[in-house]
């Protein structure tokens, strides 16, 4: 047997990421990293929600963003779908210069099927995702496209969020 073969028959876990963009073409940054992440064999597009315009958070001086949510479903483990995450981030120019400040591509990894840790370099559940309205539109988005039942919990978080009116629907896309 050899490692596609191998990679194939191992469990595939939903696993939901948040992309975000505020710098140059910011659609065709959220199209990019898609298609990147699509060239690993180890990660398959599931679904993905509307690309929402919202405005920045902490960091208020910069311009808008248009986040989405992807879910894919993928062979790897936590910290190497973590990996190949920052490597789309790298290679579509993504520098950490100001905390939450502007960037071409932003990249966090949500939830991981049903992992939960608290590691310092990978916490999960994303630990804001359930305080950010432009994180929870689109995840929703995205899972209700899956006919995911946890959307549902999600939805319901979502009356108790602030800033829902400030995510403000772009385009469909997938």
């Amino acid at each position: 047997m050899n490692a596609t073969d191998a990679q194939e028959r191992e469990p595939l876990i939903l696993a939901y990421i948040a992309l975000g963009s505020n710098m140059g073409d910011r659609e065709r940054y959220l199209s990019e990293a898609i298609r990147l992440l699509g060239e690993d064999s180890g990660i398959h597009t599931a679904s993905c929600s509307g690309i929402y315009e919202t405005e920045p958070v902490g960091y208020t001086d910069q311009d808008s963003f248009l986040n989405m949510v992807v879910a894919v479903r993928t062979s790897h483990p936590p910290y190497e779908l973590l990996k190949r995450m920052q490597q789309v981030e790298q290679r579509l120019g993504r520098k950490r210069e100001v905390r939450w400040g502007p960037r071409t591509i932003d990249l966090d990894l949500l939830l991981f099927g049903d992992v939960r840790q608290d590691d310092p370099d990978l916490i999960l559940p994303h630990p804001r995702m359930m305080e950010r309205a432009f994180v929870l539109v689109p995840l929703i988005d995205a899972m209700e496209k899956l006919e995911v039942p946890d959307a549902r919990a999600f939805r319901e978080r979502l009356e108790w969020v602030e800033g829902k009116e400030g995510v403000r629907p772009w385009r469909k896309t997938c």
